[in-house]
């Protein structure tokens, strides 16, 4: 799909859509290219209900933020400089805490509910609520 999508002709979706000129904007405006750091799993819990869990070997709640503006879920990492790595006698490095910062764009209907650090894995909750004026309703016919 990631080809796809910038040879994509979203005028052909014009004359059949009302209001849709923002969510086609947003997914185009999206960064299909980004990077592998850190790896990632979505899960679908159920129709309403996911989770986004992060590996982040290393890291300590105080060295990432969870950030939603607008439509966009950002996560990222906090590093400080004094960490001092000379400090250990270390033969090998292979847990970096390197920088990273990875955004996911999320739907109007989706909200953040909690994230949780734990293990090494972080896990960001998301719900989709439904306003009261997309559910379905019956229109009386006068």
């Amino acid at each position: 799909m990631q080809n796809n999508l910038s040879t994509f002709d979203k005028t052909k979706f014009i004359p059949f859509s009302v209001g849709f000129d923002d969510l086609f904007d947003r997914l185009f405006e999206m960064d299909i290219n980004s990077k592998s750091y850190p790896p990632y799993n979505i899960v679908k819990n159920d129709e309403y209900h996911y989770t986004i869990e992060m590996a982040l070997a290393g890291f300590n709640k105080n060295q990432i933020e969870v950030e939603q503006a607008d439509s966009k879920l950002t996560v990222r990492s906090v590093l400080t400089d004094n960490v001092d790595s000379s400090s250990k006698n270390l033969i090998h490095q292979g847990i970096s805490q390197r920088s990273f910062e990875r955004s996911f764009t999320l739907s109007d209907e989706i909200h953040i509910k909690s994230a949780e650090l734990k293990d090494g894995m972080l896990k960001v909750k998301l719900e989709k609520i439904i306003p009261d004026h997309k559910k379905p309703k019956l229109i009386t016919i006068k």
